[in-house]
């Protein structure tokens, strides 16, 4: 699944939630993850960009910018953040619903079955989630089980309660107060 020749440019964000690897290409943002620029996003990268593509650049840009005024606050900032996950057409698509969830509201990955027109998918939306390259921006926090649970998050449960807190205390459509106790 690679790709012609790529320049990856990866940088280190410092975040409320610890470092962040946030790793770009031609302008779009690849992969972006709580682990840093560890194991799961140097696999991710491996399978899908031709090998010693990656370079680090700890210099300031547009995406590190807009991320960290997402999180002081401005949730809107990181909407058009161009970005390019590489994955399954069906991956796309339920990456692509994710982008679609207002920050502040979650729903559940039947519903998100549902929204592509495949109930039964319930399972397949759950793993595509599991694989998104890039947190925060494919908000696959905002995704929660059926009975109203949090639920899995390669980030860490602590790191998906305090994303859906953060953005709900600064969301216009939700009220403000924690989300789950």
């Amino acid at each position: 699944m690679q790709t012609p020749a790529a320049t990856l440019i990866a940088q280190s964000l410092a975040t409320p939630l610890g470092e962040m690897c946030l790793v770009r290409s031609a302008g779009a943002v690849v992969a972006l993850s709580f682990d840093g620029c560890g194991p799961h996003v140097r696999r991710y990268l491996e399978r899908r960009f031709p090998p010693g593509a990656l370079t680090f650049d700890e210099g300031d840009s547009e995406p590190a910018r807009r991320i960290s005024a997402y999180f002081a606050g401005d949730l809107a900032a990181i909407d058009s953040i161009q970005t390019d996950p590489r994955g399954t057409a069906f991956q796309q698509q339920v990456w692509a619903l994710l982008r679609a969830i207002p920050a502040g509201e979650v729903v559940s990955y039947s519903t998100l079955a549902e929204r592509l027109g495949n109930p039964q998918a319930t399972r397949a939306v759950g793993a595509a989630n599991g694989q998104n390259p890039i947190a925060i921006i494919h908000p696959c926090h905002r995704v929660i089980g059926a009975s109203l649970q949090l639920t899995g998050y390669a980030g860490g449960l602590h790191r998906k309660r305090w994303l859906l807190d953060h953005e709900r205390a600064h969301s216009r459509l939700s009220p403000s107060g924690p989300l789950f106790a």
